[in-house]
């Protein structure tokens, strides 16, 4: 199964907000192995190498560890998660933002129709 990959952004890039974001909604857990980078690779559809260079990269983040002859792991710290939680909601919030104002929607509107939809949407909240 091939994922789909958008050539704005590096693929190992690509992938890295994935596994960011499975951190962040808890679908990862503190210490959880990740799948090998060979498993990782077929997985995702790409070389092995791009894996690699991800799993560097979140590892230069420190937001996973690699134990020698052990595999690589989800991080420990809750405040780095706490951290990349508030980031990826910034980038969620700056993007949606973004979006309404490239439509001409002024702040104040996007403020309003925001409250109403979160008072319509409030009795399905997770």
């Amino acid at each position: 199964m091939t994922e789909e990959y958008k050539a704005a952004k590096p693929i190992y890039v690509q992938i890295a907000d994935k596994i960011i974001h499975s951190i962040v909604r808890k679908e990862l857990s503190p210490g959880e192995k990740l799948p090998s980078v060979r498993e990782m690779a077929v997985k995702s559809g790409v070389n092995p190498n791009t894996i690699q260079r991800t799993y560097s990269e979140l590892e230069r983040m420190e937001v996973v560890e690699t134990k020698r002859g052990q595999g690589t792991f989800v991080t420990e710290k809750e405040e780095l998660v706490e951290e990349m939680k508030d980031k990826v909601q910034q980038e969620l919030m700056g993007s949606f933002i973004g979006s309404m104002q490239e439509l001409g929607i002024s702040r104040k509107k996007i403020l309003d129709d925001l409250a109403l939809y979160l008072k319509v949407e409030g009795g399905k909240e997770s």
